[in-house]
């Protein structure tokens, strides 16, 4: 059986990294790496890769959907017999060294998969994906970019249907539900929206709520939505009437700290710096403080996946990665203002996969 060519690619990362065997639970890793999303509950399922093998521990219930989605072979179990032979049947397949073997965990498997498979392997030295299937997953293919982009595109859409509900009475709840019927309306599922009026746009992470829009208050849109299994996410603000001078001043700014970062985005560079460059930039006209969160947070198939744009970061940027740009100023009681960009780094620096503006919508 000819292995698909993420199976292949994982294999060389593997023996790049020493690797023995890679083991993936229920998961974005598993999706990404085999196309199959099998059901998620207490039953143990896991992908295991070695360098001649690949093949799951599955559920016998689950066994024929997931068929459907992988020629792997599957080693399944049933609810009277428990995982434990089967989990050493396929262990016996993967033709590992079981004494003292390098495994990769994936880190969002539940403790208990992952704790069955360490107790089979007692000698196991374990790590994270970070290495391996992370590490692969950071650098989009062609088709990863194309879904990327369209993805970004309906979310402009959805923005500005968002810009164009508001009006002087219109609650939170209501502007998040015409945003999430453009998705719908366009085969795509809501995944998030955060529509913040007023001083809720200071809190960075806001739960849409019964307020209600008044004359003079900011607006802050922090939305997404999942087209063809890939995310979008993006930050605008308005203003309903003309804003204060602070208003424009914050706006500024943090329009200034994506330049910034943008401007910062190579292959070579590294993540660190790109939070530096919107850091630097918002510390300079005096609103340090009130920059709360990193500048950014790469995308695929989750919304939240490596690199990660941290001040602390070490992730050497390189062709391919695709992440977001946020640099945002929360004014306690007042407003807020975060300006969002995804980009996808290029030989020569960043695209933007969104073409909408960052200007103030005035409404």
């Amino acid at each position: 059986m000819t292995a698909s060519p993420r199976i292949e690619r994982l294999r060389q990362r593997m023996a790049e990294t020493g690797t023995d065997l890679v083991a993936i639970g229920p998961s974005s890793h598993m999706v990404y790496l085999t196309g199959v999303d099998p059901h998620g509950d207490e039953r143990p399922v896991m992908l295991l890769v070695s360098p001649t093998y690949a093949g799951f521990l599955m559920p016998a219930l689950n066994l024929d959907a997931a068929r459907k989605n992988s020629d792997l072979p599957m080693i399944p179990w049933s609810d009277s017999d428990g995982p434990d032979a089967a989990l050493a049947q396929v262990l016996e397949a993967t033709g590992i060294d079981r004494t003292s073997p390098s495994v990769v965990l994936d880190e969002t498997m539940r403790a208990d998969f992952a704790l069955l498979l360490l107790d089979a392997l007692p000698g196991a030295r374990r790590r994270f994906t970070g290495d391996t299937v992370s590490f692969l997953r950071a650098r989009k293919d062609e088709d990863e970019y194309r879904r990327l982009k369209a993805s970004q595109l309906l979310n402009d859409k959805a923005m500005q249907a968002g810009f164009a509900a508001l009006k002087p009475g219109v609650t939170e709840r209501d502007v998040a539900s015409v945003i999430r019927s453009v998705y719908l309306e366009n085969g795509a599922r809501p995944q998030f929206d955060l529509v913040c009026f007023g001083e809720n746009g200071a809190f960075p992470h806001h739960h849409t709520g019964d307020t209600v829009l008044k004359a003079g208050d900011a607006v802050l849109l922090d939305i997404g939505g999942r087209l063809d299994g890939y995310p979008s996410d993006m930050t605008r603000v308005a203003h309903l009437g003309e804003p204060s001078a602070e208003f424009a001043k914050v706006h500024a700014v943090v329009n200034t700290a994506v330049e910034a970062a943008l401007a910062s985005v190579r292959p070579g560079v590294k993540a660190s710096a790109v939070d530096d460059a919107a850091r630097g930039v918002i510390a300079q006209a005096g609103y340090g403080e009130f920059f709360l969160h990193r500048t950014g947070h790469g995308l695929g198939l989750d919304i939240h996946e490596p690199p990660y744009i941290t001040a602390t970061s070490d992730t050497v940027l390189e062709e391919g990665m695709v992440f977001s740009i946020e640099p945002g100023i929360y004014l306690a009681g007042r407003f807020g203002i975060r300006l969002e960009e995804v980009v996808i780094v290029r030989s020569d620096g960043p695209e933007i996969l969104s073409e909408l503006p960052r200007d103030t919508v005035i409404v």
